[in-house]
């Protein structure tokens, strides 16, 4: 939870309405929610629960406003960490919510997660002319380390003692990632 989102763990059965685009007995969805980036990354969810089982902590959310509880967007892993400890996430917004500051909020949310959780990395990237969507990483605290004729990357890390995610205790690589891009999608919408 922050100031004014909710950060909901999809279940299984809630993913399944997301992935479909049709709202559950209990759901409360802003207009326009979910999106395709929002049912894709379900059906992502899903795959990855009938493959493994409910990844969660390391698994979809959905950012809903606390004010009145409407789904606005999605944020998440793209599953467990890899024996290095690194994660990818993604996430997006419904387009009248952008530009609010809600994907950075939500964003610092799940990287104070994993963080907590014990992720040494957290790795995102964007399309070249995302530009919302690349300072949404930057805001949460993430670094640039390199692009392709695609995308632009961004990562965090975390040393040993260091505070949350955005209070000065996360450092950066500075080292190019482009050249090994990672396979999984991620933040390729507006934000």
């Amino acid at each position: 939870m922050t100031t004014r989102l909710v950060l909901h763990p999809l279940t299984p059965a809630e993913a399944a309405y997301v992935a479909e685009g049709s709202p559950g007995p209990d759901a409360l969805w802003a207009p326009d929610y979910p999106n395709d980036g929002d049912r894709a990354g379900a059906r992502h969810f899903l795959e990855h629960c009938a493959d493994t089982g409910n990844p969660q902590p390391f698994g979809a959310y959905e950012i809903r406003l606390r004010e009145d509880g409407h789904a606005i967007g999605g944020v998440g892993f793209h599953g467990v960490p890899d024996d290095q400890g690194q994660v990818t996430i993604g996430y997006g917004l419904i387009p009248a919510m952008r530009g609010k500051g809600y994907a950075s909020e939500a964003l610092r949310a799940l990287l104070e997660l994993a963080r907590a959780a014990g992720v040494a990395s957290v790795k995102g990237d964007a399309d070249l002319d995302n530009v919302a969507s690349q300072h949404v990483m930057a805001a949460a605290g993430m670094r640039f380390t390199g692009e392709d004729d695609r995308l632009r990357y961004f990562r965090i890390d975390w040393t040993a003692g260091s505070e949350a995610a955005g209070e000065g205790g996360a450092t950066a690589t500075e080292e190019a990632t482009g050249s090994d891009p990672s396979p999984q999608v991620s933040a390729r919408r507006p934000s």
